[in-house]
């Protein structure tokens, strides 16, 4: 059976030349690539470029991205950026439609880089209630059919005790809006413990999972993470649960770090390190050995945890820079998180896709047709040079594409 698209004479990283026929947004045959048909089958023809899986960014903030000329950190911490946006946003510095068109623009930038699935937190509580939420659900409705987009409701505190009724009821009004997932940053609460407790409640009684932001701090004291896990073992909680950051489970002792990972991945939570954020905002206080505000990596891979990775924030007061490609943020996990490339490749693509509840994506009939194609010869070599040169399939439709030109102007 022919499909209804053919991506003619691509390569697979061990360099076999292939043609990739696509029926109903899925796989159905790789062959080695010929002739194409003459028949009314649409054919691309790859020119020989690589073909992955396509790209997913696990762990987004799209109502603050591209915001940094408007709101400056001037500290270029954690504490100082909460507070710079936190003022800002009583100013009235953001409009419902300029989030809507910045939060356009940073989803544009993540498809034409190869990003077919994107999960963003978004700021629910205070005076705001559920009005990011609102914003972000009208810039995704402008993108059906071209990249799958989840909303986590980042509560922010207190969410606990008579303080946080009013975050709590923004909660409740975000999950009527809909969002996808319950997501906040319990160490940021004057009880972490109870804050957990609080978003798994939440996430049980609306049938949703639960990303949270975890241990995003340098203070081996805080392990909120091996509380999350705890938690969601006695209680069964059945959905899915992502535990973003856990930053401070990189400043235990190997042994420490074993031992909650071991218990992260019995609980069956995915692990979200973020590189780009965390280099950034961690560290500022060690002049000297300066951490590097990564998880433990290794120690987590070992256990079995499904460790994936994403970019966090772009261009906002938690990371100035950033090009909203996950290639970037494999080219850090290669560089300061000590994964080698193939490994850095799909914590970016297939491990963000399944830490996110989605498919794999393989070259093999009945896979998903989420596929990057990209003007390089190896996962490795795409890390590093991270070409434009690329073509971008969801669902088996072509949904970006890029070209890049150079030329050197040598004298005569």
């Amino acid at each position: 059976m022919r499909g209804n698209r053919l991506l003619h004479n691509g390569r697979l990283p061990n360099g076999r030349r292939v043609d990739v026929e696509i029926a109903n947004g899925l796989i159905c045959t790789v062959s080695d690539s010929s002739t194409p048909p003459d028949d009314d089958t649409t054919v691309d023809d790859l020119g020989g470029w690589l073909i992955l899986p396509a790209l997913a960014e696990p762990h987004a903030h799209l109502d603050k991205a591209l915001t940094a000329e408007m709101v400056p950190n001037p500290n270029g911490d954690l504490d100082s950026g909460h507070e710079a946006w936190t003022a800002a946003a009583q100013a009235g510095k953001f409009t419902h439609e300029g989030m809507v068109a910045r939060a356009i623009h940073a989803i544009d930038l993540l498809i034409v880089h190869g990003v077919t699935a994107i999960r963003s937190h978004v700021n629910v509580g205070g005076e705001f209630g559920a009005r990011n939420v609102e914003a972000m659900q009208e810039a995704r409705s402008s993108f059906e059919g071209l990249v799958d987009i989840q909303l986590v409701a980042l509560t922010i505190t207190p969410l606990t005790g008579p303080e946080g009724a009013r975050n709590r009821a923004a909660l409740a009004e975000a999950i009527e809006v809909g969002v996808d997932l319950i997501g906040g940053a319990p160490n940021f609460d004057t009880d972490p413990s109870r804050f957990i407790s609080t978003a798994l409640d939440a996430a049980t009684d609306a049938g949703l999972g639960i990303d949270l932001h975890v241990d995003e701090t340098l203070d081996p004291s805080s392990l909120d993470v091996r509380e999350l896990a705890r938690q969601v073992q006695n209680r069964g909680f059945e959905h899915q649960v992502a535990a973003s950051h856990c930053v401070s489970l990189g400043m235990q002792t190997p042994e420490i770090q074993a031992e909650v990972a071991k218990e992260i991945a019995e609980a069956g939570i995915a692990v979200f390190p973020l590189p780009q954020t965390n280099l950034f905002l961690q560290g500022r206080n060690h002049p000297s050995a300066t951490p590097r505000g990564l998880t433990a990596l290794s120690a987590l891979q070992d256990a079995g945890v499904l460790v994936a990775a994403g970019a966090d924030n772009v261009q906002d007061i938690y990371n100035q820079v950033g090009r909203s490609d996950p290639l970037e943020t494999a080219a850090l996990l290669v560089m300061a998180g000590h994964q080698f490339a193939d490994d850095a490749y799909r914590m970016v693509s297939n491990d963000a896709r399944k830490g996110i509840g989605l498919s794999r994506v393989e070259l093999i009939p009945g896979a998903p047709a989420d596929l990057l194609v990209i003007n390089a010869v190896s996962p490795r070599e795409a890390i590093a040079d991270a070409p434009m040169s690329r073509r971008v399939y969801h669902r088996g439709e072509l949904v970006a594409s890029a070209d890049q030109w150079t030329q050197i102007h040598r004298a005569d």
